[in-house]
């Protein structure tokens, strides 16, 4: 139960008890359940599709279906505070600007969006909405607005276990690149796969499994060439990436 709650307050801005206290290590320890937050926060957004529904406002149109999508995106971005948004955008602009290492992690550190991480974050979202979109009108939406989150945040523990952190100095990064180790791994990917072949036929879960996987593996080469590791904001970029990938996925899987 602690587990989870450190993976809430990490990953979302879901209100936790107060007077809980923890540390570095409780984060890396804690990505075990990382896959279950992303359920929690796909669930909510199925109830609010639901709640649309049930409202009047049935997404039975392109133009509403647009509007729902649009609205399911604000949800989430409210309740993980943009975190994977943020290192999106940072990402984008380090090594879209960066001429070197030291360059990159610099400019990855500014709080200022430049163009790189604006035009990235419109085009992802552009994609998402747009994904999510034609799925509401396919009836698939509520599958993949609870495997993609799950996938998405599986995805960070991976690359927590087999990278080292970039920066000298510790970061939000380093509790989890510094205590991920194969507990953490298989146990999260026990919990994806639990719900990917519960949500999904075995075939679609198979190849939700594959883009992840190439994306974050490809997504870690470019790292580890860069700036010789990951850091918080290119582990939150690569969860924004994978999630999308999967709504694409699902589009051109959908029937």
């Amino acid at each position: 139960m602690k587990k989870l709650i450190v993976a809430i307050s990490f990953l979302t801005r879901i209100p936790i008890p107060p007077k809980l206290i923890f540390e570095a290590k409780d984060v890396g320890r804690a990505t075990l359940v990382f896959p279950l937050v992303g359920a929690l926060l796909g669930l909510i957004q199925v109830a609010f599709l639901k709640a649309f529904e049930y409202s009047g406002f049935s997404p039975n149109s392109s133009l509403k279906a647009v509007i729902a999508a649009i609205l399911l995106i604000i949800v989430s971005a409210f309740l993980t505070g943009a975190l994977h948004f943020d290192g999106l955008a940072d990402m984008s602009d380090g090594f879209g600007g960066g001429r070197d290492r030291e360059s990159v992690l610099r400019i990855m550190r500014d709080s200022v969006i430049g163009t790189y991480g604006a035009a990235a974050l419109i085009l992802l979202i552009l994609l998402k909405v747009t994904a999510i979109a034609v799925l509401i009108e396919t009836g698939n939406a509520w599958k993949f607005l609870i495997v993609a989150p799950v996938f998405g945040r599986w995805a960070t523990v991976p690359l927590g276990k087999f990278m080292p952190y970039a920066r000298a100095s510790g970061g939000l990064g380093a509790s989890v690149t510094d205590f991920v180790g194969w507990t953490e791994l298989v146990g999260a990917s026990v919990i994806t796969a639990v719900f990917a072949f519960s949500v999904l036929d075995w075939q679609s879960a198979f190849i939700c499994w594959f883009v992840v996987i190439f994306l974050t593996v490809f997504i870690a080469r470019m790292c580890l060439k860069k700036i010789g590791g990951v850091t918080g904001d290119t582990m939150g970029a690569n969860t924004e990436i994978c999630e999308a990938a999967i709504l694409l996925t699902a589009v051109f899987l959908s029937k």
